[in-house]
């Protein structure tokens, strides 16, 4: 078996027994990345071979120093991380070289990772299709037409190649979820405030994105969720950090009750076949023990997207200010951006408060909802990998898109309120694109998601079961 088809974990526990060095396993991944990534475009700003193979060699001799060592790894492109291009995918940042790590990249290169490049993301984050003037678009690997989602969507799409062994992402609206749907792979948006932020910007309101791991086996995900985890005593929001990866020793769905929302009562359109997909992967649940059962909406989805679209805005308009006020700069920002700059910009605090007390009253509907239930389960994304052409999908079957982002709704019930969710792969549609649904549940639960996860990959391991065929 060639090195690149073994899971994270596999490798790591083969370097850590010394069965493998460091040096063998990055030879095998960037022999792999120029096979693969001149079709995919997932990974950017790559380094020389010559001086990864110089890392990993002396990765080979070093004492371990965590679960990551001597492992390729590609950061996202909207983390910073010394010595090494971060982009943002925009034009006004394509040759910055930042002077220190984000506090992400340095947990992952503290535990040992060897960075080897960028994954690419569409610029600032800001839309699921992975595509940005600076590095061009990423392509999906089950069908190189398509998008592979985003904004993680050079993450996934490298995964499910076979181009890095784990990933870091990110989510705010689905920027993690979606592309681990759209590739066939996990991926994890934990409750938020687990993976803490930097000490910079605002850290008391800015509360809706977080970075989080991607695997092709849940205790791929599980493992790196252990080292991104972990109080920043300078910022605000602590969570306590479990042991994620006991947490999947005997993992089962018997008598776990999962509530499943569907299209939240029509709210959300959804193209056809995704549905389907879902309730036979629930009904495989059901034939595991799990107890599904259809609930009616639990809170009004246009409130939840008025909040959204209200708090995003504030967001985004006082985040990027500067750049704004600099024409010269603004003329070089993506017109998603600048949409979402100008809707922040006339936000009356009143309108932002009222926002902020939707949220809350959801919150706590949710709260209530999980008092009964262990997970609740929606499609994770509205619509099929479209064509990589497309900036976003206009419709959904005859309803009309109203923004850029209106058709990721379905991400929203959990994004709003910082619920862990794991989007498991579910299998494919008639044109043989993957699609994955969505498991939350209650705020500091992520262990028993991840365990959720790891009963239904024992059972169907979809990204190993049907691999892109490259």
């Amino acid at each position: 078996m060639d090195l690149w088809q073994l899971s994270a974990s596999d490798l790591a526990r083969a370097i850590a027994a010394r069965q493998l060095a460091p040096s063998e396993v990055m030879a095998a991944y960037l022999a792999r990345i120029a096979a693969v990534n001149p079709a995919l475009n997932a990974l950017v700003s790559l380094r020389d071979d010559d001086t990864l193979m110089a890392e990993a060699r002396l990765a080979d001799d070093a004492l371990p120093k965590g679960w990551l060592h001597g492992m390729p790894f590609a950061v996202k492109d909207l983390c910073a991380t010394k010595g090494l291009r971060t982009t943002w995918g925009s034009p006004l940042f394509q040759n910055f070289v930042p002077e220190q790590d984000d506090l992400l990249a340095a947990r992952m290169r503290g535990a040992g990772a060897i960075f080897i490049g960028k994954s690419n993301t569409p610029e600032w984050g800001h839309g699921s299709h992975t595509f940005n003037p600076v590095f061009g678009p990423t392509r999906n690997p089950y069908d190189p037409s398509r998008t592979p989602g985003g904004s993680s969507g050079g993450a996934a799409a490298a995964l499910a190649a076979r181009m890095v062994p784990v990933a870091d992402g990110s989510d705010m609206m689905g920027s993690l979820r979606n592309p681990a749907a759209f590739c066939n792979i996990y991926g994890l948006r934990p409750s938020w405030g687990l993976v803490p932020v930097d000490a910079q910007g605002d850290t008391y309101l800015s509360t809706m994105s977080t970075e989080g791991p991607m695997g092709r086996t849940i205790e791929d995900v599980a493992n790196l969720l252990q080292v991104q985890a972990g109080a920043n005593p300078c910022t605000p929001f602590d969570r306590a950090v479990g042991d994620y990866v006991s947490a999947l020793q005997g993992a089962s769905l018997k008598g776990k009750r999962i509530a499943w929302a569907a299209d939240w009562g029509g709210a959300y359109a959804t193209e056809p076949g995704i549905l389907d997909l879902c309730q036979a992967a629930l009904r495989q649940m059901e034939d595991m023990g799990a107890i599904v059962e259809p609930i009616a909406p639990p809170f009004p989805a246009e409130q939840m997207w008025q909040a959204w679209v209200t708090l995003r805005a504030m967001m985004n308009a006082n985040g990027f200010r500067a750049l704004y006020a600099d024409r010269a700069k603004r003329a070089q920002i993506k017109p998603e951006t600048l949409w979402e700059i100008e809707q922040g910009l006339s936000l009356s605090a009143q309108v932002v408060y009222e926002a902020s007390v939707i949220r809350s009253t959801w919150y706590a509907h949710a709260a209530r909802l999980f008092d009964t239930y262990d997970a609740l389960a929606l499609p994770t994304a509205q619509v099929w990998p479209f064509p990589v052409e497309w900036r976003w999908p206009q419709a959904i079957g005859t309803r009309q898109m109203d923004t850029y982002h209106r058709w990721m709704e379905v991400v929203i019930p959990a994004g709003l309120i910082g619920l862990p969710t794991l989007s498991v792969p579910v299998g494919f549609g008639a044109q043989g694109l993957p699609m994955g649904m969505q498991l939350a549940g209650r705020v500091g639960r992520d262990a028993s998601v991840l365990a959720m996860g790891q009963a239904w990959h024992e059972a169907t391991d979809w990204p190993n079961k049907r691999p892109p065929v490259l």
